[in-house]
């Protein structure tokens, strides 16, 4: 069993980088978004493309200001799951805070030989590996700072961002699918 951090620091992560904040979504749902608020809205057929900044909004509008990235890739199922397509809905918010979200067919992604790991990469020095159970439920963040495991995700990244396509494009995509 990995060795989580305390929850309560999972968030000085995303306040103390200096440069760069990475992460690849890797899951088909992740429960906490389903028993949010915004999941029921959703699924009620509303608009929960942007809404107030909350906290996380806040914090990256803050960080961005000051001349640091927010980059993720999202992987994504054909068709792509509830959860996937929740996400993808939410997603103006977190790109409105000055995140860039991408997004990368999961079938690519085997291509690409990328592994099914959740983690965040902080200025290619230190990482967050997410732990999740069966049911999409969130366990805790392993610490990764071994310099072999941070150059296998600095690797991840190199291989995945070329490849992944932006959300206005991705969504005419998964539009043209259906």
């Amino acid at each position: 069993m990995p060795q989580f951090i305390d929850d309560s620091t999972f968030g000085t992560y995303f306040e103390t980088f200096e440069c760069t904040a990475w992460r690849l979504e890797t899951r088909h749902s992740y429960a906490s978004d389903r028993t949010g608020p915004n999941w029921a809205r959703w699924k009620a057929g509303e608009d929960v493309g942007l809404d107030t900044p909350g906290a996380w909004g806040a914090n990256t509008q803050r960080q961005t200001a000051a001349g640091k990235r927010f980059e993720r890739i999202r992987l994504v199922d054909n068709p792509p799951t509830a959860g996937q397509e929740f996400l993808l809905a939410r997603a103006l918010n977190n790109e409105t805070a000055g995140e860039d979200i991408r997004y990368l067919w999961r079938a690519d992604a085997g291509r690409l030989q990328l592994p099914a790991v959740d983690f965040w990469l902080f200025d290619d020095r230190h990482a967050l590996v997410l732990h999740f159970d069966n049911a999409d439920e969130y366990l805790g963040a392993e610490l990764v700072e071994e310099p072999l495991r941070i150059g296998e995700f600095r690797r991840i990244r190199d291989v995945a961002w070329p490849h992944a396509i932006r959300r206005t494009d991705f969504v005419a995509q998964v539009a043209s699918r259906v």
